[in-house]
């Protein structure tokens, strides 16, 4: 395998390079800490605040590493980083992290210590100058001790009462931008579309037809709505969150909503084609309902009747315009 990666090999690197690796490893996730810091310095000032203190520590192991390879191999450190070495483990890019949510971030940052504890473990035994290996074992220990670093500085920084508050905050925020929009798109396409797609479906009985009408119909509505939401409110004042995450959510689920009950007219025969959109119709409407009932507390029984009540006029407008 060697013969398809111009990427140098772990087993390859000469105890200068492994040293080299691990400092620009440091720099690397201490920046990282720093990112998810700032991203959450606004909603969530104590979680950062813990993320601060974590990089601090990544800071302290970078110049130990530098001391080091200072006394050993001179001042000049090679530029050799993860993506130069095979099989060498991987950071997800920090603006995918931040649309994850406030414990998924902590997740992430669990799974880099022990990354790096791995790796450090690893390189203890490819060394054989005996300060090296120590300082290496050392930080692989301490990389496992990040785990009650990180809980010491969530003792320090957040209380059961801040941690309730921030996940409160997270929940609230999840809900604003991204479960809001993309109900009212799931709303609009599995409603707004059910007059066009079966007023065509029933006035020309061809699935053909009716399925190009649902496509425009769909993809449209998708495109209007998420063009709408992004740009109706910025989320600086109403604190709704960026107007790109929201308008993807409304634009999607609205394109969702509509190809639900156009996509059946895939199959040739009209009646079952139109049997199984109403099926699926019938399911749209009644999750519709649950989420409503699941993230915005209200009722079940009135969610369902308001969200089936309506379908079910705009439904019936669309037979009897089509069928007239």
């Amino acid at each position: 395998m060697r013969f398809f990666t111009q990427r140098r090999h772990f087993s390859d690197l000469s105890e200068q390079e492994i040293l080299a690796l691990a400092i620009s490893s440091e720099e690397d996730d201490a920046k990282i800490y720093r990112s998810y810091a700032s991203r959450l310095a606004a909603d969530y000032p104590d979680t950062a605040r813990v993320f601060e203190g974590m990089a601090a520590e990544e800071d302290r192991h970078r110049q130990r590493l530098i001391e080091l390879f200072t006394q050993r191999f001179g001042d000049v450190i090679p530029l050799i980083r993860r993506e130069h070495v095979a099989g060498y483990y991987a950071r997800r890019p920090v603006w995918l992290i931040e649309n994850l949510g406030l414990e998924r971030i902590r997740d992430e940052a669990s799974a880099m210590e022990r990354d790096a504890e791995r790796f450090y473990l690893a390189a203890a035994k490819r060394v054989e100058d005996a300060a090296t290996r120590k300082l290496l074992g050392d930080l692989a220990a301490a990389e496992a001790g990040h785990q009650h670093t990180a809980e010491q500085l969530e003792q320090e920084h957040l209380d059961d009462a801040t941690r309730d508050k921030e996940s409160r905050s997270a929940y609230r925020q999840f809900v604003l931008t991204w479960v809001q929009p993309g109900l009212a798109g799931l709303m609009d396409g599995s409603v707004s579309t059910l007059a066009p797609i079966f007023a065509t479906a029933f006035a020309t009985q061809d699935t053909h037809t009716t399925l190009i009408v649902g496509l425009a119909a769909s993809v449209g509505a998708g495109i209007s709505m998420g063009f709408t939401e992004a740009a109706s409110d910025d989320g600086e004042i109403s604190g709704r969150g960026s107007p790109v995450k929201r308008g993807f959510a409304s634009g999607m689920m609205t394109t969702i909503g509509g190809l639900g009950h156009a996509l059946p007219y895939l199959i040739p025969d009209f009646w079952t084609a139109t049997i199984i959109a109403m099926i699926v119709v019938f399911i749209e409407l009644w999750a519709i309902a649950w989420i409503q009932n699941r993230y915005m507390q209200t009722p079940f029984f009135r969610a369902a009747f308001q969200v089936v009540l309506g379908g079910a006029l705009v439904f019936a407008a669309g037979v009897l315009i089509g069928s007239g």
